[in-house]
């Protein structure tokens, strides 16, 4: 907001919604939602579904934590793992292709960390913006000026984004469609706003041994009856352990599949075995406690947290009109390009 409480929204990020945005405090009605400018960012407060806004208080909760998150270990380690399974956004021909300052949406943006690694300088040369159902936007919004990165940040559900169908060029979802009450559902409503032609990458939880979702299943219920802090603290004697176990560094020798169970034959570190098979339990030798916890809440905590297989992935994408260009299918989740033809 300037001195006068006028929106400082950049014009394109306007011309995006095609509305004219509020001074702070004011509202507007985009389709059927109810937006408010509050301390400088538009917000959709209306969160209906129970299990939903108990996710939004967790995600706001760890995004918070920025403690938690910003050593040279856990970032190193965040983008050598998205630009796995992204690609290098950072490389200005990633973009060019969508001509000059491409409109990116990032789906579920949280502190915008994501965009930050993988994205990084590009942002310069794109017009990004982060949504996010959490008040993690505000973390986001803080980050990116504290940097001089340039973005539009707004709080809203991405069941009821308020922009028109056809709007992006490029649409980014790292690990948050599945903190919906439907990850089809979700698919369904962000497709139509790319452009024809435009690209989405998402990356989605994948279905686990049945010991194992049972297991976290049954965590997170428990979890879901504490507030934020709490369950933060009630995972710590988890993540110890899962410490612990990694510490141990012995190796176990499993001598054939066993279907029934989903464990699959081989030599595997102690730890890795409980981690697929039984119960997560992060442990990564240079990460510090806290950085570990922040994982195991980043898994236990959102009550929405569905697990999918690459098919079901696949049909989901057709349903929703997209072509799938790549899948990368791996234990733990399942990241996904295409376009809409």
């Amino acid at each position: 907001m300037d001195d006068e409480g006028r929106s400082t929204y950049p014009g394109w990020f306007e011309e995006a919604l095609r509305i004219e945005l509020p001074g702070e405090g004011g509202s507007v009605s985009i389709g059927d939602r109810d937006f408010i400018m509050r301390n400088g960012l538009l917000r959709d407060s209306q969160i209906d579904d129970e299990m939903q806004r108990q996710t939004s208080e967790s995600f706001g909760y760890k995004w918070s934590r920025t403690e938690t998150y910003k050593s040279e270990s856990v970032l190193n380690a965040t983008r050598a793992w998205l630009v796995e399974r992204y690609g290098d956004l950072s490389r200005p021909e990633c973009w060019n292709r969508f001509g000059k300052y491409p409109l990116v949406l990032d789906c579920g943006c949280g502190s915008g960390l994501t965009a930050r690694l993988l994205i990084g300088d590009a942002l310069k040369a794109i017009h990004y913006v982060g949504a996010d159902i959490s008040v993690a936007v505000d973390v986001a919004s803080e980050t990116f000026c504290t940097e001089g990165r340039p973005g539009a940040f707004m709080e809203a559900d991405l069941y009821h984004l308020p922009f028109p169908t056809e709007t992006f060029d490029f649409i980014l979802s790292e690990g948050v469609l599945h903190h919906t009450p439907s990850t089809r559902e979700a698919i369904q409503r962000v497709a139509p706003l790319l452009k024809r032609g435009g690209e989405i990458a998402f990356y989605v939880y994948a279905k686990k041994a049945p010991i194992r979702e049972f297991t976290d299943d049954s965590i997170r219920s428990k979890l879901a009856k504490l507030d934020p802090g709490d369950a933060w603290e009630a995972l710590m004697s988890l993540t110890k352990l899962g410490k612990s176990l990694g510490e141990l560094n012995v190796s176990i020798s499993v001598p054939e599949d066993v279907p029934l169970l989903g464990i699959r034959k081989g030599e595997i570190d102690i730890q890795r075995f409980v981690y697929w098979n039984i119960c997560k339990m992060y442990y990564r030798p240079e990460y510090s406690l806290e950085e570990m916890n922040h994982v195991n809440f980043d898994w236990f905590a959102p009550r929405y947290s569905h697990r999918q297989t690459p098919d079901q992935v696949q049909e989901w994408c057709i349903e929703a009109g997209l072509e799938i260009l790549s899948q990368r299918v791996e234990d733990a989740g399942i990241t996904t390009h295409a376009t809409r033809p």
